[in-house]
């Protein structure tokens, strides 16, 4: 091989790279491009495409009209870029990247293309094209670890003052409201002194986070019901505080067990309409018109009397229901309650996480409500099965494998709507095995009615997700 000579293996290679890079991408953008094209989306994705098939055919014929006609629809595509995402960054990679990559590799490829009979280059400045386009292209790597496009209040939203009389008291359920809306009718604690604030008191649950990322976590939003401040741990303990002294009212201990992901977002509060809100320990046999309804991780549920933390017994199997009936076999770990149980009325309901990305088949997804008086099903909503509204048959279970709520839930008094997000069936990167019912109501927002658990509509964020 003579001193600085090009191996013609090379160029080969790097042809027939080109080529089977152009056909790939060309074929990627060309026949889906059909579709977006009768729904009144852009022509571009599918004339590129062609394009890019017509030039890959030549440059395996090693015809250099190959790289003339990708260069032109190159420079075409730059056009468009602009024109139909202006020039905000990350639009414009999206649509230029990758295409501005295969031009750099033409660049490389024109010389020696051009010269036909010789390795030798014969057009140097397709090179400083190459160079152009390599620099344009780190700087756009370089790019995607900028902050772009911040998006930036216009105008200063006035804080109004609480009028006297309609302060909040209380915080009586996960999101403050049913709705999950979280807002407090609260302003003596602001922006201007929220640094100065002090640590008033401290409070020891007892239980020790774990850092593993599956173990016990503390992820625990209180409820403030007149002076006391109700806390789960992450191993389902309650404890009712002093709002004012952090002391310790009462303390109950679901002595539950599980494997891994102990947590305990939230309790449910339910008090009869003729309760006042500020509670009175109690000495005296409990009538639980206040309750607190806890969910373990070993699937149960708990109904607590809010005054002194004892078990209602009136409610399920002296104060407990057991949420594995009707699941089929659980294996340890793979079904628990972490998230807060919604009161809505007279009923509490209840979702359940599973162990994603295990296997297909896993406990099932179904979402139950329960009289907050007795712990009777009141009805059960089984996205494998809606027509299913109560138990399942003896030595039947409810759908297993199915979407689960494993999240908070809201409820609209007004429109008498609790509304359900779900999650995948499982495992959630696998959908070979999917029912249509699984693909229905998988990452959804279902709406259901308070009364019969009934869906009134759903609304999908994804289709077929994984």
């Amino acid at each position: 091989m003579a001193p600085g000579s090009t191996p013609r293996r090379l160029v080969t290679l790097l042809r027939w790279l080109l080529a089977i890079l152009m056909l790939v991408i060309g074929l990627a953008i060309g026949i889906p491009g059909i579709k977006l094209i009768t729904l009144g989306g852009s022509v571009w994705f599918t004339a590129m495409g062609i394009v890019m098939l017509v030039a890959a055919i030549l440059i395996l014929r090693n015809r250099p009209g190959g790289l003339i006609l990708y260069a032109l629809g190159f420079i075409v595509s730059i056009i468009w870029a602009i024109y139909d995402a202006g020039w905000a960054f990350w639009p414009l990679f999206s649509r230029l990247f990758t295409f501005a990559v295969l031009a750099f590799l033409a660049a490389l490829l024109w010389p020696f293309m051009r010269a036909r009979q010789t390795v030798k280059p014969v057009n140097k400045s397709a090179f400083s094209v190459a160079a152009i386009l390599a620099v344009l292209l780190l700087v756009s790597i370089g790019g995607m670890f900028k902050t772009w496009n911040v998006i930036s209040p216009t105008e200063s939203i006035t804080v109004k003052p609480v009028q006297p009389g309609s302060e909040q008291h209380d915080w009586k359920h996960w999101g403050n409201t049913t709705h999950g809306d979280r807002f407090a009718a609260l302003d003596q604690i602001n922006k201007q002194n929220v640094d100065k604030l002090q640590v008033a008191w401290i409070a020891h649950t007892g239980d020790i986070p774990q850092s593993n990322g599956s173990g016990a976590e503390d992820q625990n939003t209180p409820l403030q019901i007149g002076d006391t401040l109700y806390v789960c741990t992450p191993y389902s303990k309650v404890l009712a505080l002093d709002v004012d002294s952090g002391k310790e009212k009462w303390r109950y201990d679901a002595k539950a067990t599980a494997p891994n992901w102990q947590r305990c977002r939230g309790l449910g509060y339910y008090e009869e309409p003729h309760t006042a809100a500020s509670p009175t320990v109690q000495t005296q046999p409990a009538t639980c018109e206040r309750r607190l309804f806890l969910p373990t991780t070993d699937a149960r549920l708990v109904a607590l009397n809010a005054d002194n933390g004892q078990p209602c017994a009136d409610f399920g199997d002296n104060g407990t229901v057991d949420l594995s009936i009707g699941m089929g076999d659980i294996k340890p770990g793979y079904y628990q309650q972490t998230s807060t149980p919604l009161v809505a009325g007279n009923i509490v309901v209840i979702g359940g996480r599973v162990a994603d990305n295990f296997s297909t088949g896993e406990p099932p997804g179904v979402v139950r409500a329960y009289d907050v008086h007795t712990g009777k099903l009141a009805w059960a909503w089984d996205p494998g099965n809606p027509d299913m509204k109560g138990l399942p048959p003896e030595g039947k279970t409810w759908t297993r494998g199915t979407p689960n709520v494993w999240s908070a839930m809201s409820y609209d008094a007004k429109l008498n709507l609790i509304y359900l997000p779900t999650g995948n069936a499982t495992p959630d990167f696998w959908a070979g095995e999917r029912t249509a019912l699984d693909d229905k109501y998988s990452s959804s927002i279902v709406a259901v009615d308070a009364t019969t658990g009934d869906v009134r509509w759903h609304f999908q964020t994804t289709h077929h997700d994984l």
